[in-house]
């Protein structure tokens, strides 16, 4: 009697082994298509980050180009136009992003004045805001005014073509001259 009741427990052991390994494999296999799916989100951020620094190093680039002013110090004249930026973010020679800059459009302008506030001048679409230029550093100048301009941009990746679009406000300030010719 001891012999048959042992023999049975033997295999019941066998067939709960067998259960017990692949519930482990099932839960191995879980965990390597959880750590696969995390790597791949953790490399879309890190790429996208790259895009959004890319677009931001070209933005940087137009706004300290932006209606600097000529060579014996008068405004100039030189409406901005649309550019292509070449970045190799990570410095071996070849270009990882194309970032395309629209022309920047003039938003919003606000007359300069010395008393910290101003007549409100609206830009293109009717947007209109009130500007100070208290704790800004200006003082009153006359015929001088203070342009938001927005600059778009769409950073492609040159290695999978995906691409992101960025927009960054920039504040300059204008003679009457370039106000008239730019932000009419």
């Amino acid at each position: 009697m001891r012999t048959t009741h042992s023999s049975r427990q033997r295999g019941a052991a066998l067939i709960v082994g067998l259960i017990m390994l692949v519930l482990i494999t099932l839960t191995v296999a879980v965990a390597f298509n959880v750590s696969v799916s995390n790597l791949k989100s953790v490399g879309n951020m890190q790429a996208r980050n790259e895009a959004v620094a890319a677009a931001n190093r070209a933005i940087e680039e137009v706004a300290a180009s932006l209606l600097p002013p000529n060579a014996d110090g008068s405004p100039s004249m030189v409406a901005p136009v649309a550019t292509a930026s070449l970045v190799d973010i990570n410095n071996d020679g070849k270009t990882d992003y194309r970032v395309q800059i629209a022309p920047p459009n003039c938003v919003r302008v606000t007359k300069v004045s010395g008393g910290g506030g101003g007549g409100t001048t609206s830009g293109p679409g009717g947007i209109t805001g009130g500007g100070s230029t208290s704790g800004s550093g200006l003082t009153a100048v006359p015929d001088q005014y203070n342009a938001v301009w927005d600059i778009s941009t769409t950073v492609t990746d040159e290695v999978t073509g995906a691409s992101t679009a960025v927009r960054q406000g920039v504040r300059v300030l204008m003679s009457q001259a370039q106000f008239e010719a730019f932000c009419p």
